[in-house]
């Protein structure tokens, strides 16, 4: 394998973190989101996140070699200084058991532990699988939160997944 890295994300990585979310999106979501999502103007998207970029909390891009094939990113729960939360967490599934999303959770971890966070929340689709047994192998697990999304084409529901932030990773 290549050099694998995490590194946090830039505005100029806008256009990167974009092309990762819609391929994300496109590859491993498609039965899950709206046409609309999927079929999203890469320039409208790098716009959002550039916005988030620079509103703080991290944004990080997982790198094999120079190619960017995952991305991350969190924010502390400003009422739970205890609690913090990935927003979202993907890679390409080309790229998937590779290592990828364990150096971005560590990341994310790490990120959140900045701010004083000892616990993580993550929110998934119910139905994605490989996430759930990626984060019991981390040690986090089901809470009990559920959560059911209207995309307007359709509904799915999401799991809440929490655990402590210092994490089992091998």
């Amino acid at each position: 394998m290549a050099d694998a890295l995490v590194r946090p994300a830039g505005p100029d990585d806008a256009p990167i973190l974009a092309r990762l979310q819609i391929g994300i999106w496109q590859q491993a979501y498609p039965d899950l989101l709206p046409a609309a999502a999927l079929l999203a103007d890469p320039q409208v998207q790098a716009e959002v996140w550039a916005a988030r970029v620079s509103a703080g909390g991290a944004v990080l891009l997982a790198f094999e070699g120079t190619e960017p094939v995952g991305l991350a990113s969190t924010d502390p729960d400003p009422d739970d200084r205890g609690q913090g939360q990935v927003e979202l967490l993907h890679v390409l599934p080309r790229w998937s058991r590779r290592g990828h999303g364990g150096r971005l959770l560590g990341a994310a971890a790490a990120e959140l532990r900045k701010s004083g966070a000892t616990r993580g929340t993550w929110w998934a689709p119910e139905t994605d699988e490989s996430v759930q047994q990626f984060l019991l192998g981390v040690g986090w697990a089901a809470d009990g939160g559920r959560r059911v999304l209207d995309t307007s084409e359709r509904t799915f529901t999401e799991i809440r997944y929490s655990g402590n932030l210092d994490l089992i990773l091998l």
